[in-house]
């Protein structure tokens, strides 16, 4: 694996990033941070690991506030055109194999709204890590409303108690997109943990399954025509 530092520049500025390639790459995952925790966050550094064991080069990059050392996130409209300036980036970077966006949490949601914006050029699918359907306590779908304009395939990991996405209402959003996809990783809370006592599953095997997941949708996005 080839791992290097690297920046990004947006309108407006420039973030740090980190790119990974295997040897010999198939596929390009563009993979944005959750609110609270930045690039080299220890679950987008095991993602951007297993993946790359796969043949996926991975980016990962931080939104402005988190390279500031803020902890208010940014503007939708900064942190969107972050996101098509790192998958514009990303094909340059590793170009000629099918490309991905997506992200944990916060930066999944803010992938999908920039898409919702204005198809990226290139831009295969989205992948999200626990898309952040509502705030804890708080149960809606406002969130999920730009979903209904993404039009290329979505792919849904989610934990089945994730305090962030009440399993009703998220089945409910995924029922009115034809190009979505959810898969459960069952007692997964909204950071994939599970109770092994009940489950009988590690850390190591969740993460297993969901990177299985990923890479099993991928190739069926990419068996089609684009």
């Amino acid at each position: 694996m080839n791992r290097r530092e690297t920046t990004i520049d947006y309108p407006g500025g420039q973030v740090t990033a980190l790119l990974d390639v295997p040897e010999t790459p198939t596929m390009a995952y563009v993979l944005a941070h959750g609110a609270g925790a930045g690039k080299a966050h220890a679950f987008l550094e095991t993602v951007a690991t297993r993946l790359v064991a796969r043949d996926v080069a991975v980016l990962r990059y931080n939104f402005p506030y988190m390279d500031a050392g803020r902890s208010r996130v940014d503007p939708v409209d900064v942190t969107t055109a972050v996101v098509q300036a790192a998958v514009a980036q990303m094909q340059v970077l590793v170009p000629g194999v099918p490309c991905f966006a997506g992200g944990k949490s916060f930066g999944g949601r803010m992938t999908s709204e920039a898409q919702s914006r204005g198809p990226m050029p290139g831009l295969r699918g989205l992948a999200f890590f626990g898309f952040p359907l509502h705030p804890p306590d708080k149960p809606g779908t406002t969130r999920a409303a730009h979903l209904a304009n993404v039009h290329i395939p979505m792919l849904f990991l989610q934990g089945d108690r994730d305090e962030f996405a009440q399993l009703d209402l998220l089945n409910g959003v995924i029922a009115t997109l034809p190009s979505a996809t959810l898969v459960l990783e069952p007692d997964g809370d909204h950071s994939f943990a599970v109770r092994k006592k009940l489950t009988g599953k590690s850390a190591s095997q969740v993460m297993d399954s969901l990177i299985d997941a990923w890479c099993n949708w991928a190739a069926r996005v990419t068996s089609t025509a684009p």
